[in-house]
């Protein structure tokens, strides 16, 4: 378990690294210049532009804004200073973490209790018409891009049948009330947002989750227990799902980058105070300290999931423990 962990951490760090870098040069290379976000349409004098830049370093040369803003992050934990929102940006990212972590958990919790429930419920009515029609349920979902699924839950949901909010993580004046109050109220708006993010992704677990249950009702556990005289009932939920969840602890590591990546468009669809949202609007002001500090945020969070994903799949399956140990001679 030791060894399994220490390899994906020494995995993770220039896989991180290495997707900041990227990010960082791709927009420096980008056409267009912070400052003229700043001044906009308005014209200014040569001194003016080159004093705006010589303050916010942007009249050094890219590798040389980069390699400082490496060092920085490296030696003192700097994250650079915000051009757009005139702040440090670890006081920026510490603002809009909190809700993208609440975002991605309730939608996670989503996303395997849809996926887990409708996978199974197919394989229990393999091959009748339930099964049939969760099966185009599952494919319209997975389908459909998350923007066009949020504009249509809050069309139904929040316009034609006014249930959820349509947007924003609290209401106004929430900030006064006693705090029963205030959780119901962010979890009423973390409601809607959270089942289109989770279940978007819910539909390929629940093809998974029904694939392999099918596998495991054929295993020669499962024909021992029906021949012991074993309950239907009880074979499928405690002898077949038990086993065939064990592979889907390792999807919790491969749904965590689509979450992710599609939080960025449900969090701007629906005005969420996020991590996607700060990242969508750093990039139209340039920012790019901002845009390589969420990114790289970003990418750590995904990478601590997929760990703890695979130590949990570890600790659930000997198997997996015992092809991380080394082989002895």
């Amino acid at each position: 378990m030791t060894r399994l962990l220490v390899g994906r951490l020494a995995a993770c760090v220039p896989l991180a690294l290495g997707l900041a870098t990227l990010v960082y040069l791709s927009l420096e290379w980008a056409p267009g210049s912070p400052v003229d976000r700043m001044l906009g349409d308005r014209p200014v004098p040569d001194e003016v532009r080159q004093r705006i830049e010589r303050a916010y370093g942007l009249d050094r040369p890219a590798l040389s804004r980069y390699l400082a803003w490496i060092g920085d992050l490296a030696l003192r934990g700097d994250l650079g200073w915000s051009v757009s929102r005139s702040q440090p940006v670890s006081r920026v990212l510490a603002q809009a973490l909190p809700p993208t972590l609440l975002l991605s958990g309730a939608a996670l919790a989503v996303h395997f209790a849809a996926g887990i429930l409708l996978g199974a419920v197919s394989a229990r009515y393999r091959g009748g018409r339930l099964d049939r029609a969760l099966e185009w349920l599952s494919l319209f979902l997975y389908a459909m891009p998350g923007f066009w699924l949020a504009l249509m839950a809050i069309l139904c949901l929040s316009l034609l049948a006014p249930v959820f909010p349509p947007g924003s993580m609290r209401s106004v004046g929430a900030e006064a009330w006693p705090w029963p109050l205030r959780l119901a109220d962010v979890a009423w708006h973390t409601a809607l947002p959270a089942g289109v993010l989770g279940l978007g992704s819910a539909a390929a677990t629940s093809r998974f989750v029904r694939a392999s249950l099918l596998e495991t009702l054929g295993e020669r556990f499962v024909q021992s227990a029906r021949a012991r005289g074993a309950r239907l009932r009880r074979i499928f939920f405690v002898h077949a799902l038990r086993n065939a969840l064990l592979p889907v602890v390792n999807l919790a590591g491969l749904s965590l980058p689509a979450l992710v990546s599609g939080s960025l468009a449900i969090e701007v669809v629906f005005g969420w105070p996020g991590m996607g949202r700060l990242t969508y609007e750093a990039i139209l002001a340039e920012d790019l300290p901002v845009v390589a500090s969420g990114t790289l945020l970003s990418a750590i969070l995904v990478l601590l999931g997929s760990l703890a994903a695979d130590v949990t799949l570890a600790a659930a399956d000997p198997r997996v423990r015992c092809a991380a140990r080394p082989v002895s001679p």
